[in-house]
């Protein structure tokens, strides 16, 4: 594993959501870092069909056009009824003609797929969100770390915080949605913690483990 050795990086996202929780996991560890979108970076096709792929292609796009260590996020919600779907394309469901995304929209297109699989049950809806990072350096090394946590769809979505999919996925052990959780409660870890929540924190635990200490 390359130890990480410099505290300026890019982290490799056009999706502000995303951008605003990895700065909240990455801020206090002392890192400035800015965005492919501050940057104007032009967003790379994700291409890939698994999560590593797609990680590996905006990261390595960022750290390229940028001389610098880039840090991206591929993730998705993997739902075991609809035979892992959205996974990969979970952005892709959100997408509306005009190239926006709209995450209600892609929340009931989810509950429609479960309502024609027959998955009414809490026990059919069982699913997971997956979280990869890919850190890259400029010379194309890579590293991975991947992070997941089970959990069930539910509806109606609840709570307004976080973004995408977040007020259906309740995760496992708790009685409220992602979506019910202030970014604090979600990540459930800071650095030095033992545990973590979110898929996110799970992976950005692992990239802290491995890449920044000693």
């Amino acid at each position: 594993m390359r130890k990480l050795d410099t505290k300026t990086i890019v982290v490799a996202s056009h999706n502000a959501g995303k951008i605003q929780e990895i700065r909240d996991l990455i801020g206090p560890l002392g890192f400035a870092a800015k965005s492919a979108a501050d940057l104007n970076f032009v967003e790379p096709d994700e291409t890939g069909t698994t999560f590593e792929e797609n990680a590996a292609i905006k990261a390595l796009a960022s750290a390229h056009a940028s001389g610098l260590p880039a840090l991206s996020d591929d993730s998705g919600l993997v739902i075991d009824a609809l035979g892992g779907d959205p996974g990969v394309y979970t952005a892709n469901w959100a997408e509306k003609p005009d190239g926006s995304r709209d995450f209600a929209m892609a929340m009931q297109k989810v509950e429609a797929a479960l309502e024609k699989a027959g998955a009414a049950s809490p026990e059919s809806r069982t699913a997971r969100f997956v979280s990869v990072l890919c850190l890259a350096w400029p010379d194309g090394h890579t590293e991975f770390f991947r992070g997941e946590v089970e959990g069930t769809v539910v509806w109606p979505p609840r709570g307004t915080q976080g973004f995408g999919y977040d007020p259906v996925f309740q995760p496992e052990g708790y009685d409220t949605t992602f979506g019910e959780m202030s970014a604090g409660q979600k990540h459930g870890w800071k650095h030095g913690d033992s545990q973590a929540l979110s898929h996110r924190a799970r992976a950005f635990k692992t990239f802290v483990e491995t890449c920044l200490e000693a």
